[in-house]
């Protein structure tokens, strides 16, 4: 059976990769393929494993033997799935795997800044501290998660996560109903309304044409000021020059952007150009933690072996 991994690369070093290697001693490794390279690599192969690779109707068609398609992520929108299914493809993501890692992720950035850390360790490297009449320095706002509400958008396995966590802190918790669905779940509110009620916001949600800018200058209008917003799930979600523009202004609190509508930003983007202390923006990698990545790849082997013995586990075709 001829099988490979087009990005290897995306999912970092160290992983051990017998689970993958035990069904596939010939399997096909390539840290990247570029767009003009992915019509040679799966033209054989009856199964191809991907993080990111966009895999077209025009694509999948080249690929005459292709069995199945194994992500190595839970979103599923760089795979043309209509074609897959209509050419008998199955194709299969993971769910789960980076649960811990995302909601480390989520207090962790939310604790540098309610606390305001990064500004106290500056100050310190700045020596105010040193030269403070007082033990200790007050110069820079200190919030208790416990006096504070989180609102939630997308109610999967990651946003179960953080609802865990939040109460564990004894934080208020609101849970938004589906954007775009004009009926509200039992135990949810309104988009509108988390807006108006939460001191910080975690988006969790799909991309799609009902959630793409979901976070647009009216919905910051619409939120508490001083409110905190979180996003670790896609780019698309939040409207950059929106975003920047609270901040600035002085409306929202604070912001936390993990990802962006375009990865990696070769053209730049509003956030990376932002100055401010309240906003923190990291790589992608709030799912990154060792421990997840290797799930990842587990998750990946365990997937394809119940495919080969003809089990449908985690199969979205």
């Amino acid at each position: 059976m001829k099988a490979v991994f087009l990005d290897y690369g995306s999912m970092g070093p160290g992983l051990d990769m017998q689970p993958l290697r035990a069904l596939f001693p010939d399997l096909d490794i390539y840290d990247d393929t570029a767009d003009d390279q992915v019509t040679d690599r799966i033209r054989d192969a009856e199964f191809i494993f991907t993080n990111k690779i966009r895999l077209s109707i025009d694509l999948l068609l080249q690929a005459s033997k292709l069995r199945y398609i194994g992500l190595t992520a839970t979103g599923t929108d760089n795979i043309d799935l209509e074609t897959a299914k209509k050419h008998g493809i199955a194709v299969a993501n993971i769910r789960g795997y980076c649960t811990e890692s995302v909601v480390e992720y989520v207090f962790g950035t939310l604790l540098m800044l309610t606390h305001s850390l990064s500004r106290y360790a500056a100050s310190v490297r700045a020596g105010e501290w040193q030269a403070s009449e007082d033990f200790c320095l007050l110069s820079h706002p200190v919030r208790e998660l416990t006096a504070m509400t989180m609102g939630i958008v997308g109610y999967g396995e990651l946003g179960r996560g953080v609802l865990r966590i939040a109460r564990e802190f004894g934080m208020q918790v609101i849970v938004s109903a589906r954007p775009g669905s004009r009926t509200v779940a039992d135990g949810r509110v309104s988009f509108d309304e988390l807006l108006e009620k939460s001191d910080v916001i975690s988006l969790h949600c799909s991309l799609n044409e009902q959630t793409r800018n979901l976070f647009d200058a009216s919905a910051f209008s619409l939120m508490k000021p001083g409110a905190i917003l979180i996003n670790t799930a896609r780019g698309a979600l939040v409207d950059s020059y929106a975003l920047v523009a609270a901040l600035e202004s002085g409306h929202l609190g604070g912001a936390v952007i993990d990802v962006l509508a375009k990865e990696p930003p070769i053209h730049g983007d509003p956030v990376l150009d932002y100055q401010g202390d309240n906003l923190i923006v990291t790589p992608h990698i709030a799912w990154a933690t060792d421990e997840a990545r290797q799930n990842a790849i587990d998750e990946l082997a365990a997937n394809v072996a119940a495919f080969l013995c003809g089990d449908s586990r985690n199969r979205v075709v």
